[in-house]
């Protein structure tokens, strides 16, 4: 069973990596660029449509402009998600010891995801002009989970949210052949966010050490109902009609899609592996995980 280290000794630790390895968005990010309209913004096997009827179907003009809408339907739910995480840490740190280095580094990571925001905003009117989603009710679930979730809920959400966009990603900034813009800031924010994935971590192993039958049992649905509603916001079916595609028939191919499940499977295992570890997906919630494609049937 993983077990949590000493809290200030984490902190302390992610503070000094911060103050040695941050990026500031506004100067390091080349906004000027223009971007090539024949490479992809994601590597193409990872988008959703691919290997169906429907992306062969596609022109490669068409397959890249979906990598691109694609990435940026994601970084729109990024967005949305690290508003709701700002809010979860600001009332964590109301109630914590302002002195303590777990406090201040609550902080810093407060001020990392508003640089992430304003870069994902600048990204995506770059990329196409205006936000791909969240849907209307997915925004108004936000509102409400931003202002009354738990820290432990938080942190575990924050996690699996943090995890899935690592895992594109990484992939994304690894790969020479895809668009500068979509690589650099992959990079930065992958950088950064290892930080905060280390720190949600952290708190979540803590926290679960601590839970009742009732509170564990509470904590595996809202997680699940968490989870299953972000990776439906990943990709909002108005992504599709920026290539021409009928958003709702779109949208059920690449949910019945073999490639597109694997890929989120792939990209969620280590959250997974880390909720399972901790008896956190069991119950009247795996059905949701099952439902949204992120684990082995």
């Amino acid at each position: 069973m993983t077990t949590a280290p000493d809290r200030e000794r984490v902190a302390q630790r992610l503070q000094r990596s911060s103050a040695r390895n941050s990026y500031d968005p506004e100067v390091d990010i080349d906004w000027s660029a223009p971007i090539p309209a024949d490479r992809y913004a994601k590597p193409p096997q990872r988008c959703s449509l691919y290997g169906t009827r429907m992306w062969e179907e596609l022109t490669e003009p068409e397959r890249i402009r979906l990598s691109q809408q694609e990435v940026v339907s994601s970084v729109s739910s990024g967005i949305w998600f690290e508003l709701i995480l700002m809010q979860g840490l600001v009332r964590h740190v109301y109630n914590s010891d302002p002195t303590s280095e777990h406090a201040q580094y609550a902080l810093t990571e407060i001020a990392d995801e508003c640089r992430h925001s304003t870069m994902f905003g600048k990204a995506i009117a770059k990329m196409y002009g205006k936000p791909i989603g969240p849907s209307r009710v997915s925004r108004r679930a936000g509102r409400v989970f931003g202002a009354l979730a738990g820290p432990t809920l938080i942190f575990a959400g924050a996690l699996f949210v943090e995890e899935l966009a690592d895992g594109m990603q990484r992939e994304i900034m690894r790969d020479d052949t895809l668009q500068p813009l979509s690589r650099m800031v992959s990079r930065i924010h992958v950088t950064e966010e290892a930080r905060h994935i280390s720190y949600a971590k952290d708190e979540l192993v803590r926290a679960c050490a601590g839970l009742s039958r009732f509170q564990r049992a509470n904590l595996k649905l809202w997680l699940a109902a968490m989870a299953y509603t972000a990776t439906q916001e990943f990709i909002h079916p108005k992504t599709y009609a920026t290539v021409g595609l009928d958003p709702r028939v779109a949208w059920r191919v690449a949910k019945d899609n073999p490639h597109w499940q694997a890929t989120k499977i792939q990209w969620v295992r280590k959250a997974v592996a880390l909720f399972e570890e901790l008896d956190l997906i069991d119950g009247p919630g795996r059905r949701l995980w099952l439902a949204a494609g992120l684990l082995e049937r």
